[in-house]
């Protein structure tokens, strides 16, 4: 007998029902399914009587890539029930296709993903022919809710026209080419008997042409060359993976609501909850089925949904059924009569089941009602003997070990306490590698936040087993995982470049003194790799806090903080001499020249950099035209800090800067004010040649009122820096330098905000002399 290749859309009902007769009356010898062939000998794992959907999650990793994929089955996956049909009827059962590892999977996630978008210039003529808005409408018209006379016939032309029309890439050609020599094999097995070959429709003639032969030698070389080696037992060898990478395969749980388009899955049917309906009791039932679960979501969601609407809604689907000449309600014919009776409103997008997209923000509530009854609320069981990887053990065995497998709901953690360090760094472990289950609401958010406890909260979390089996993909240990993950993000040059710093901060939540040195390069080779001064000084900052006032981690004199203060003091002085242009005030790049500052003077030790180096830089900065204003009061005050030797009187510095406007002096004092206060407060009550507040003081009482007005947000933020004390007692000086006697704090408050203020007095000026020039003024 011939081989029998049946071609599916993954997640089909109807193709599902048509692979699960053809084994029936088949019987065949082989049954070959696409699927991870590395599954083979495990496929006992798949059959242990798990509530489905699950998923077979693989994941690869080496020290140039790493990918995870993930190959899901539902009851009505026509994959499934190849598979489980197959067993029952005798056939020996086989995944056909390439280890998700492989390069033929590069940058894809899911191993079932549709191919449509290669062929949509096809199924857009259908859908025209049709008279359907999508590939989903135009689906379930020829093929969901027709009779199943005929359907192999049905599925043979629509796969044959769209793949004739499309242009397979070398990825899938790699693809076909291994899964033909599996069905070649299972002929040559079979010895005359039927075998049955269930793939994606669009590999579905391809296959057929390879398998057939001759001249399938030509076509099935390997992405490493050669064509596809036998092994003893006569079948394909599976590739496997280099021998420093590490990779694997495991069953997860899954979700419909993992499974549905409106959620950005990439393959197969939408609509989980409602084709499930379909599979169980046929889409008449389900039409109905879905209308009822629609207006029972809508009700208890409070959204109103009287008896004469649901009426009107089923007759409207009737009636669009009708209408479409379709035999019994399609799935959009529901949903339309749904949308028909209950949205009444103006929408602003078309209707989510006219396209392939996940819900945009604002979509009217009866619409996601709609959306979210199709897509039920099913998730995946796995049964309690499937194998798992061996970070779940492990993570089992440390939380029993640290007392954090138990029920309490809500649970503190003192920080300073050895014990509940521990507890805190396999808990941030966990966190970082995104396993649901436990959330931190309280605790320290950066190096220098002086908390030294933690508040825990135990969550509902039905993703934990399957995102801590995803976790595995990591490593075998909770330790080894966390690095890992940790390293990946430190590697992630895409990534924002803000997220160096937290992923500093949770390294040393994790633990950091047992951090391995391929995450100590990634962070140092970030650092070295940042362009701009603020998210490279948020990253020095964090560092230095934890280095200087470490009483709770234990870095405080390791490798990782050395590391990266050494080399972010060394760029960011780099980058900061570089800077060029620009008005206003940075206030980011100002907290990067401050956290140098602190570097230099409380780790010296670490640096590369000397003192002198450091105070040279920061004076030719001052001295540079061409730099920022607010740069270069920065850099004068880090100068003189760090100089220590400096003339004492900042007069012609600020009397040259001021020549530039009031603007640009309110820039520059904003940058100095970040570094060096005392350059304002403190050398005010010694003596020396005149206090920079008396400068000032001159220099903005010579400004006209039209220049004052213009400077005045530039010298309010520079004077922002100072803490209230402090301006109170700048304000006391101003009174003393008038002769005037009272409290200070007449002129730190006013009736209304100060700059309004001075724009209504502009505003009279301006009034009274048009008035004047005019003959209007009051006579006195």
């Amino acid at each position: 007998m011939s081989t029998v290749f049946l071609g599916v859309r993954h997640h089909s009902p109807a193709c599902a029902r048509l692979v699960e007769r053809t084994i029936e009356e088949l019987r065949p010898a082989h049954v070959l399914v696409e699927g991870p062939a590395e599954m083979n000998d495990r496929l006992g794992e798949l059959l242990l009587g798990h509530e489905l959907p699950v998923a077979v999650f693989s994941h690869y990793r080496d020290g140039r890539r790493a990918a995870t994929s993930w190959a899901p089955l539902c009851d009505y996956s026509p994959e499934w029930v190849a598979l489980r049909a197959g067993r029952a009827a005798g056939a020996e059962v086989r995944f056909i296709d390439l280890p998700a590892w492989h390069p033929a999977f590069a940058e894809r996630t899911n191993r079932y993903a549709d191919a449509e978008v290669r062929y949509a210039e096809a199924t857009e003529r259908l859908c025209e022919r049709f008279a359907v808005d999508s590939p989903d409408a135009l689906w379930d018209r020829l093929f969901e809710v027709e009779p199943d006379e005929g359907l192999a016939e049905r599925l043979d032309a629509y796969f044959a026209l769209v793949r004739g029309d499309a242009e397979a890439d070398a990825r899938d050609r790699t693809r076909e080419s291994y899964m033909a020599a599996w069905v070649r094999a299972a002929t040559a097995r079979a010895g005359g008997g039927p075998v049955l070959v269930v793939t994606g429709g669009f590999h579905q003639p391809a296959l057929r042409t390879l398998a057939a032969g001759p001249g399938h030698e030509e076509t099935e070389g390997q992405a490493d060359g050669g064509p596809w080696a036998l092994g003893e037992d006569g079948w394909p060898q599976v590739p496997a993976p280099p021998e420093a990478a590490l990779a694997g395969s495991y069953l997860v749980p899954y979700s419909f609501r993992q499974l549905d388009s409106f959620a950005g899955y990439q393959s197969g049917m939408p609509s989980p909850g409602y084709y499930q309906q379909v599979w169980d009791a046929g889409p008449e039932a389900a039409a109905e089925h879905l209308l009822r679960v629609v207006v029972e979501r809508l009700r208890a969601g409070r959204y109103p949904v009287s008896t004469a609407d649901l009426i009107a809604a089923r007759s409207l689907a009737h009636g669009l059924t009708a209408l479409r000449g379709h035999p019994v309600p399609a799935r959009i014919d529901v949903l339309d009569g749904l949308a028909g009776a209950l949205v009444t409103d103006d929408l602003d997008s078309p209707l989510p089941w006219t396209s392939r997209a996940a819900l945009a923000a604002g979509t009217h509530p009866a619409i996601v009602g709609m959306v979210a009854a199709c897509s039920g609320e099913r998730v995946g069981r796995l049964h309690p003997d499937t194998p798992a990887p061996p970070l779940v053990h492990d993570v089992a065995a440390q939380l029993a070990r640290l007392g954090l497998d138990g029920d309490a709901s809500e649970f503190g953690l003192d920080l300073t306490d050895a014990g509940d360090l521990d507890r805190s760094r396999v808990l941030h472990r966990l966190r970082v590698l995104a396993v649901p289950g436990l959330t931190r609401t309280a605790g320290p958010e950066h190096g220098v936040d002086p908390v030294f406890t933690e508040r825990w909260e135990a969550v509902h979390a039905p993703g934990r087993e399957a995102a801590l089996v995803e976790a595995g993909a990591y490593g075998a240990s909770l330790t080894e995982a966390a690095e890992a993950a940790l390293t990946e993000r430190a590697h992630d040059t895409e990534g924002a470049a803000e997220s160096l710093a937290s992923t500093l901060f949770d390294a040393v939540l994790c633990g950091a003194a047992g951090l391995s040195e391929p995450l100590l390069r990634a962070l140092a080779r970030r650092v070295n790799g940042l362009k701009t001064p603020g998210p490279l000084g948020e990253v020095l900052a964090t560092a230095l806090g934890l280095w200087r006032h470490d009483r709770v981690y234990g870095v405080a004199g390791g490798p990782l903080l050395t590391s990266v203060i050494d080399r972010a003091v060394e760029r960011l002085l780099w980058l900061l001499e570089g800077s060029r242009g620009g008005t206003g005030v940075d206030a980011r790049r100002l907290r990067a020249v401050v956290a140098v500052r602190d570097a230099v003077l409380h780790a010296p030790e670490l640096l590369s950099v000397s003192r002198e180096t450091a105070a040279g830089i920061a004076e030719r900065i001052s001295q540079d035209t061409d730099a920022p204003r607010d740069l270069r009061g920065a850099a004068f005050g880090l100068h003189r800090t760090l100089a220590g030797n400096v003339p004492g009187d900042p007069g012609p510095a600020v009397r040259t800067v001021a020549a530039g406007g009031a603007d640009a002096l309110g820039d520059w004092l904003a940058g100095l004010f970040a570094l060096a206060r005392e350059e304002l407060t403190g050398r005010a009550e010694h003596g020396g040649p005149e206090s920079l507040i008396d400068g000032l003081d001159r220099l903005v009482s010579a400004l006209s009122d039209s220049e004052f007005l213009s400077g005045l947000p530039a010298l309010r933020q520079a004077f922002a820096y100072f803490p209230p004390r402090e301006r109170d007692r700048i304000a006391a000086r101003l009174l003393e330098r008038r002769g005037v006697r009272g409290s200070s704090r007449t002129l730190l408050r006013t009736t209304g905000d100060p700059l309004l203020i001075a724009r209504a007095g502009a505003l009279e000026e301006n009034v009274s002399r048009l008035l004047a020039r005019h003959g209007l003024a009051a006579s006195s």
